[in-house]
């Protein structure tokens, strides 16, 4: 994970300041009002700004998602998992069969999305930011992710995707998920 966080992760961001030198207030803007909408990004580098803002931002969430003391689940946060996936096996069984039925590169997610838990997935560095505003909001707003790009877990799993599925839900930052829940709960 420190090769994934230190050399793949920061060459996202490197390239992505490159992209928005030349656009000082683009600079300034969060990544989420950046991804948000893509079509206010000049064409000459919007691609740029989705494929690198893309993989910071999703980055950055898959590393919040993550810890290896994960805490104890709260029973207003199985709750809101039960109601969405039934109960935690139902989200663990959903949520891996996402990750194992995504073609090549991309991300699986848990979002809020029309006030529900969604399982949804995405390619290359694409964002549930930037599936479109709904009310001044994003339509989908991440909860948890997985990186499911091959050198997220090659190095320990190879072609093992399962494996490494099945690995993440032990380190799952339950913490952060109650607080992303948490930070939408008036939508839930």
């Amino acid at each position: 994970m420190r090769l994934h966080h230190t050399k793949h992760h920061q060459t996202y961001v490197d390239k992505l300041n490159v992209a928005l030198e030349p656009y000082p207030d683009l600079a300034k803007q969060t990544i989420e009002e950046l991804l948000r909408d893509v079509t206010k990004i000049p064409e000459v580098v919007r691609q740029a700004v989705i494929n690198n803002g893309g993989g910071h931002y999703n980055h950055c969430r898959f590393w919040e998602s993550i810890n290896p003391n994960t805490g104890e689940l709260r029973e207003q946060t199985i709750t809101t998992f039960e109601k969405a996936f039934i109960n935690l096996t139902g989200f663990k069984e959903q949520f891996k069969t996402a990750a194992l039925g995504h073609f090549g590169s991309g991300w699986v997610w848990v979002v809020v999305d029309a006030s529900q838990l969604k399982i949804v997935t995405s390619a290359n560095q694409n964002t549930p930011w930037s599936n479109g505003p709904s009310m001044g909001r994003a339509s989908q707003i991440p909860i948890l992710t997985l990186d499911l790009w091959e050198h997220a877990y090659y190095l320990k799993y190879q072609n093992r995707r399962a494996d490494y599925v099945d690995a993440f839900f032990k380190i799952i930052n339950w913490e952060q998920v109650e607080k992303n829940i948490a930070n939408q709960q008036e939508m839930l």
